[in-house]
């Protein structure tokens, strides 16, 4: 199990200042989870807190958040033309 989770693991982290979404676990009571959102953002990575943790803020007026980088995953712009029919 280890072997499999360290390929996949993010070893060389994030940078400050880079977006990121955020994987959010809970879900609303009352509403189907698959029409729910799993991922947040963009966050912008405020502060590194140490090697897994990081201090994310979604707007500068938000609260900021600190979360572990399994909760983590590079922000990509969407495509243009993406969502048209």
């Amino acid at each position: 199990m280890k072997t499999r989770y360290d390929l996949r693991a993010n070893t060389g982290g994030f940078q400050v200042g880079e977006k990121v979404w955020l994987y959010n676990s809970k879900r609303t009571k009352g509403k189907s989870s698959k029409l729910q959102k799993s991922w947040e953002g963009p966050y912008t990575l405020v502060t590194r807190l140490n090697d897994v943790v990081y201090r994310i803020q979604k707007n500068p007026q938000a609260k900021m958040k600190i979360v572990h980088t399994d909760r983590l995953t590079p922000y990509q712009e969407p495509h243009p033309n993406e969502g048209v029919t």
